[in-house]
């Protein structure tokens, strides 16, 4: 006679669902990546102008993705018959000489006056411990911001030596293909080391402030020489005096470097924001 098997009693519970090997949010961004459009919609709508897709081109551009990466070169390679066509000033100088003030009033005299289409590709210093960048020149030039006929678009240096970024010339490359004239590039600003942005300019302006040191700082070698022109900035009220004495100062100084290779003769002049 057979026994009647019985249950254990230990009894088997259903184990707890495993969750996604990605995390959803991830995967939904990876997904956007993977989605990109291609580089002819990138190409098109810059030789439109248009800004939205200007800028998502140098955020690609600008991208260490290597996806990111290769439609940013298809779509520089397809911009550069358009591109060469505008004046590119480069414009440096010593944190806190007034960069973005004088670029606010510069541009706007461009824009308004000149009725001349402006690109300004403002290099912001990326931090050594966390490496990221504030990109607060754009709020310091409020007007130019809401001007139709500029664009600003702040970078981030990204340790990038010699007061650019990167990227900074193949942003040029986009901006002429969009329709630019003139295209204004503000350098970092941390001293005489800023000598990369001369070969990428037509013209080289360096701003300096009065009373920021004797003659013998204008006579050090380095990003002085290869200026076009030297202008000392917030020549206004009290300074206005000072900056006519440290222009002849510095006037005097260019005068013991030797010609340039152009020929061109750099001029020194005073400058404000706000007077003119």
């Amino acid at each position: 006679m057979t026994q009647k098997k019985t249950d254990s009693a230990l009894k088997v519970q259903s184990g707890i669902e495993q969750p996604s090997s990605i995390n959803p949010r991830f995967a939904q961004k990876r997904k956007k990546v993977l989605d990109l459009p291609e580089a002819s919609y990138y190409v098109e709508g810059i030789l439109k102008g248009n800004r939205s897709i200007l800028s998502k081109a140098i955020t690609l551009v600008e991208s260490n993705l290597q996806v990111h990466r290769v439609l940013a070169q298809e779509i520089i390679e397809a911009c550069l018959p358009h591109s060469s066509n505008s004046v590119r000033i480069g414009i440096t100088g010593v944190p806190g000489v007034g960069k973005s003030t004088f670029i606010e009033a510069f541009g706007s005299f461009l824009t308004q006056d000149l009725h001349k289409r402006l690109a300004v590709l403002a290099i912001d210093p990326s931090s050594q411990r966390s490496k990221g960048s504030i990109l607060g020149d754009k709020t310091r030039m409020e007007k130019l911001t809401n001007d139709d006929l500029a664009f600003i678009r702040p970078s981030p240096s990204a340790g990038s030596l010699g007061g650019v970024a990167q990227k900074t010339h193949e942003s040029i490359i986009l901006c002429e293909a969009a329709g630019f004239e003139v295209i204004l590039i503000e350098t970092v600003g941390v001293g005489q080391s800023e000598t990369a942005v001369h070969g990428m300019v037509d013209f080289f302006l360096l701003l300096m402030l009065a009373g920021a040191g004797d003659e013998l700082q204008g006579i050090k070698r380095g990003i002085m020489e290869m200026a076009d022109a030297l202008i000392i900035n917030k020549a206004d009220g009290e300074n206005k005096q000072k900056a006519a004495l440290a222009r002849q100062e510095y006037a005097n100084a260019l005068h013991l470097f030797p010609a340039a290779q152009s020929g061109f003769d750099p001029k020194t002049q005073t400058c404000s924001a706000y007077t003119g």
